[in-house]
């Protein structure tokens, strides 16, 4: 009856089912739809929504705003018409309305005094750490949104938690399904009408805090704290960044869980760190780290996040690429920018070559470089038999560079290739030495051809520990 004989109908949207109905009964009325399209964000859209209703009422309409389900129910619009009518005194009445939650309720077989949650997916990030109850998210109106949920969701239960997935409810095509929570944001189907309920998590994953590390280097910073850490700055840090960078790999190597989860930390120090350092200096902060980060992952998987669809992984490195270029097109004018100079020389002509490759500088297949190894090892000799220094240290340099694009024609890493002989012949130096210890020989009286049995027989442990 209030729709029927309303003066001035407002809707604030009109993608909804019960709207074919009043048009059945040619009931007259005007949408707010095309603000979506107008504004850049929801909360401009509500914002505008509520101006208008009210500057409406003011010119002396008598306004009927109509809203999907329940009005008190994850509409903010009303919220906001509700609180600006009070402070211009205009009337406001509120009919209740039935909501989806009534049906969903009685579809799940769930009794809301139980103890339920119900948050919309844009708040959920926010309000999520805590809830302790079920959890029922509206609004996951896109895959985007899915994700976003199903990552903020990850933070404090397992990824195969089950979750139900509920569409249209209440509706002839109504669709409610059990699935883990990983697949959130693979499901074919997913819009405005897509809600998600949660059951309570039995163990709830407690969020890793990274605050407490933050404080302790806040506090060694601080007047009173340790005069080292006092007096550190980016410059002075570098060397240990670069120290931990490499015990990391050196955890990986050994395949030590233990040595690599201490190791981490170790280089997480580093980073909180730095951006202690810089924080005080009012150039960025930890937060502006991880948030710069976190956009950046999202920006280049939009194959995860957006609607993009990819064969392989070797698609995903094209528009990562692709992506990246795009970023950096205003820093990076020469095609081999972009490439730290302080890398280690291996892994930096690794690199170097790479980029030239993307640009078809390369050859087609590895034969060719092999013959260009050889040709450098020839040129090497030469050098050294005409015993120039200089030369010499070019053409070795050359050997070097060869050998590398060698590795990548291989798909191996030359600096990692060459960090796993450095370990083996730590090992096997090692054994001589122990060898040598045990039997109480002396390194001065040993020949050199002594020495390479005892070698010898370290290959031959190895590959016994191998077998």
């Amino acid at each position: 009856d209030k729709l029927q004989s309303a003066e001035t109908l407002l809707l604030r949207t009109a993608k909804h089912p019960t709207v074919a109905g009043l048009q059945a009964r040619n009931i007259s009325f005007t949408t707010y739809d095309y603000l979506y399209e107008e504004k850049a964000s929801f909360e401009e859209v509500y914002s505008a929504i509520a101006a208008d209703c009210i500057a409406r009422a003011e010119a002396g309409e008598q306004v009927v705003y109509a809203v999907p389900g329940s009005p008190l129910v994850a509409e903010k619009t009303v919220l906001l018409i509700r609180e600006l009518a009070i402070k211009e005194s205009i009337p406001v009445k509120i009919l209740p309305g039935m909501s989806f939650l009534e049906t969903l309720y009685a579809r799940l077989a769930i009794d809301p005094i139980e103890g339920i949650t119900i948050l919309d997916a844009a708040d959920l990030e926010r309000l999520l750490p805590e809830v302790n109850t079920a959890l029922i998210v509206t609004q996951v109106y896109n895959r985007q949104v899915a994700s976003d949920t199903k990552l903020a969701l990850m933070q404090h239960c397992a990824d195969d938690w089950q979750i139900i997935l509920v569409r249209n409810v209440g509706l002839p095509d109504e669709d409610i399904r059990e699935i883990p929570l990983f697949e959130l944001d693979r499901t074919e189907v997913i819009d405005h009408l897509t809600s998600v309920y949660v059951p309570a998590c039995k163990e709830r994953i407690a969020p890793f805090e990274l605050k407490p590390l933050q404080d302790i280097m806040a506090t060694l910073r601080s007047p009173g704290g340790c005069v080292w850490d006092m007096e550190q700055t980016h410059t002075s840090l570098r060397r240990y960044f670069v120290e931990e960078v490499y015990e990391v790999l050196e955890a990986i190597d050994l395949e030590d869980s233990e040595k690599l989860c201490e190791e981490l930390g170790d280089l997480l120090l580093q980073v909180v760190f730095h951006a202690r350092v810089a924080e005080e200096s009012g150039i960025f902060s930890m937060q502006d780290v991880i948030n710069g980060v976190s956009e950046k992952m999202v920006r280049r998987h939009p194959h995860v996040f957006g609607g993009l669809t990819v064969r392989d992984a070797a698609e995903v490195v094209v528009n990562w690429e692709a992506i990246k270029k795009q970023e950096k097109a205003g820093e990076r004018k020469r095609i081999l920018d972009g490439i730290p100079k302080g890398l280690p020389a291996l892994l930096r002509a690794y690199k170097l070559q790479g980029k030239a490759a993307k640009v078809g500088f390369d050859w087609d297949d590895v034969q060719p470089v092999w013959d260009k190894v050889q040709e450098e090892l020839v040129e090497l000799r030469e050098a050294a038999a005409a015993d120039n220094l200089r030369d010499i240290e070019g053409e070795l340099g050359d050997v070097l560079f060869s050998v590398v694009n060698l590795a990548r024609f291989l798909g191996v890493e030359a600096e990692t290739a060459l960090n796993v002989t450095n370990n083996k012949f730590i090992r096997r130096f090692q054994y001589i030495e122990n060898k040598v210890m045990q039997q109480g020989l002396k390194w001065d009286k040993l020949t050199l051809e002594e020495l390479d049995r005892i070698w010898n027989k370290a290959k031959q442990a190895e590959l016994r520990e191998k077998c």
